[in-house]
């Protein structure tokens, strides 16, 4: 498929791979001993500029944690000028009010991971002392600034009240809430290699992932799938590259033209090609429905 016929409409940025945070099951393999990469604000503003001129709609800023990156609000504040809709997925705990004003200013909507409605059972999710309080604390600020937010719960331990904690978001005036399971990818394989059959199938279909050393993946999980870099190549070139096509023809011959199950990493704001997945639909795999699906019914 060419990239006339298969268009570039959204890109996951992920700025850091720094996060406060230290989750079992982060496919980025995400920590505090992350780093922001190699990637400096000019080249960022450049991936922003290519992905506008190519006629791209969307861009989620990703990490790691993107708000523990110093730069966050003036990508947003270019994103915006270029006429990109803006995603922030953030776990919500380390949020400074320029930066909340920076949301408002230019229309950011936020995602956010939130995995019990017991501080205890979150935190042993994260890692980290009072994440709870302090997501939930800025799950009602968003709220109460009319910054749109969606939510979800992905099921990582035995008794970790699932259910409750979707229940809990819908309470606080959360609109959307959706439901994952874990993942095999990053921390979460236990060192086991991904693979293609992996992935969902949708990978590199009017979508792309740039990381913090400029590497651009067909997803977020598909980062074994290097389709170039962005420091030695501009992105129309990456994404109608000989690299992409070998890549979606690899993707396809595994999954064939007709995906059997659809299974995006939680909460992406577009999955393609029954847009969107989660958290509209809350979980969408038909070989594995489990405790997710129950949090899809609650929604």
């Amino acid at each position: 498929m060419s990239a006339a016929e298969n268009r570039l409409l959204f890109a996951w940025l992920e700025v850091t791979g720094l996060c406060n945070e230290f989750c079992d099951h982060c496919y980025a393999d995400s920590s505090p001993k992350g780093t922001h990469g190699t990637m400096t604000v000019q080249d960022w503003i450049n991936v922003i500029d290519q992905l506008a001129d190519i006629g791209a709609l969307d861009v989620q800023f990703i990490g790691g944690e993107p708000t523990l990156y110093p730069h966050l609000a003036e990508l947003i504040e270019h994103a915006h000028g270029r006429g990109l809709g803006i995603e922030v997925f953030s776990n919500l705990t380390h949020i400074h009010e320029p930066l909340w004003e920076t949301f408002k200013a230019h229309g950011v909507k936020l995602a956010t991971s939130y995995y019990s409605d017991e501080a205890a059972d979150h935190d042993e999710v994260t890692r980290l002392r009072g994440s709870h309080k302090k997501t939930r604390a800025n799950v009602e600020k968003a709220l109460e600034l009319g910054v749109t937010l969606r939510g979800g719960v992905v099921a990582v331990n035995p008794g970790q009240r699932v259910e409750a904690a979707a229940r809990d978001l819908l309470a606080l005036g959360v609109e959307q809430v959706g439901g994952d399971r874990t993942r095999a990818f990053g921390r979460a394989s236990r060192g086991a290699a991904p693979g293609i059959p992996d992935l969902c199938g949708h990978c590199a279909h009017e979508k792309c992932a740039i990381g913090p050393t400029g590497d651009v993946w067909p997803c977020v999980l598909g980062r074994f799938l290097k389709l170039g870099n962005v420091l030695d190549t501009p992105l129309a070139k990456v994404w109608g590259g000989a690299q992409m096509a070998s890549v979606a023809e690899a993707i396809a011959e595994v999954h064939g033209a007709g995906v059997q199950s659809c299974t995006p990493p939680q909460f992406l704001p577009m999955c393609g090609p029954c847009a969107p997945c989660v958290p509209s639909v809350g979980h969408c795999d038909p070989k594995e429905a489990g405790a997710a699906a129950t949090i899809g019914a609650l929604t």
